[in-house]
């Protein structure tokens, strides 16, 4: 059976901070509903009920996951009808001149402030400044990790032959696009596969290639020209008009991981560590920019050094993820405070309201079919 949900992230715990995609994720929507108040006031709940309803009536269902709780929703799109949803808490990025109708739904509605007591307020507010602090702390882990990924770098782009990879890219766009082109160029759609979570690194790889014909697994070495090839197939991609979905690094999203192209059914994506994997069907193949653009013996020749960095990336990524670890529990207890006192019959109120007017949209879709 065909899944008819895709999986994303829009925003990450990244290197340089809070990172948010959702201006490019939720372009070119006809309206999105935006889900204001507080954690603990259901909105994650809402927006994950709404999506299993719109499911099981056979819409097709973009889900936009929680870098904290991946098992959480920020947000969903309705394909078919260009409809958003969204908690209004991480929606930073969409601007209201450029998006289609926005619609706020306040669920701090449901929230009775007076069933919080004023020691109550006094430590929800200490609790908020110490989640600002573990997840600045995280964020600055996180950045001296990528310094150390940056000495990692360093002994294999001294060793890369940028001529050969040059020319890996001009194959790829060729084999890519050709019999493919349109005047009309277009602008890629960007996205996350995958998230720092304070378990540790997820991704959704796999559900989002399952469908497609063709994939290419990039491997090779930190600074082998993984994310430039990358970048290049995609700049090309947008100006011979060729649909394409970019892939942010989680870790740090300057860098790319994965392009999709539709209409081509084919992803490339960086494959090594930690959204590793291996070629297990028909239509899988591997490209190893290692092995094609690197002097050979470069891992040799610099074991020793490269052991040491790998060690104190390593040390410093576990770091900052028991600091998300830390933010999330932080969160919960905010969370647990908001929760005993909303009102949860107004939130069952404000879901049916969506769910009437989700209903009214596809009735009227299925109506111009």
């Amino acid at each position: 059976m065909v899944d008819n949900s895709s999986h994303y992230f829009a925003r990450g715990n990244t290197a340089h901070g809070a990172h948010f995609l959702y201006n490019s994720a939720f372009d070119g929507l006809n309206k999105i509903f935006v889900l204001t108040g507080p954690q603990g006031t259901g909105k994650s709940t809402v927006i994950r009920s709404l999506a299993d309803g719109l499911l099981d009536q056979g819409q097709h269902v973009q889900c936009f996951h929680s870098p904290l709780r991946p098992d959480e929703l920020d947000g969903i799109i309705l394909t078919e009808l260009k409809v958003g949803i969204i908690d209004g808490r991480v929606c930073e990025g969409i601007a209201e001149d450029e998006a289609g109708e926005i619609v706020l739904i306040h669920f701090g509605e449901a929230l009775d402030n007076g069933l919080i007591s004023p020691e109550h307020s006094g430590t929800i507010e200490e609790l908020r400044g110490k989640l600002d602090r573990a997840y600045s702390k995280a964020y600055e882990t996180f950045l001296t990790a990528l310094r150390i990924h940056d000495e990692w770098e360093k002994y294999y782009i001294e060793s890369m032959d940028f001529t050969k990879a040059g020319l890996v890219a001009e194959d790829l766009i060729q084999d890519l696009y050709a019999g493919h082109e349109s005047d009309t160029p277009t602008v890629g759609r960007h996205l996350f596969f995958g998230a720092a979570t304070p378990k540790g690194a997820f991704d959704f790889i796999q559900s989002l290639t399952a469908q497609l014909d063709r994939r290419i697994f990039i491997k090779g070495r930190p600074g082998s020209g993984k994310s430039t090839l990358l970048k290049k197939l995609a700049t090309s991609a947008e100006q011979k008009g060729i649909d394409v979905q970019v892939f942010h690094c989680g870790f740090d999203p300057n860098s790319l991981d994965m392009l999709i192209f539709p209409q081509l059914r084919t992803a490339i994506f960086d494959s090594t560590a930690p959204h590793e994997y291996f070629p297990d069907r028909v239509g899988d193949e591997i490209l190893d920019m290692y092995t094609l653009t690197m002097a050979p013996g470069t891992d040799e020749a610099y074991a020793a050094e490269i052991a040491s960095i790998k060690e104190r990336y390593s040390a410093k990524m576990k770091e900052a993820t028991s600091l998300l670890a830390e933010a999330e529990v932080i969160d919960s207890q905010i969370k647990a405070y908001n929760v005993a006192a909303t009102d949860f019959s107004i939130v069952e109120g404000l879901q049916l309201q969506l769910q009437s007017e989700l209903n009214e949209m596809i009735g009227s879709l299925q109506f111009t079919k």
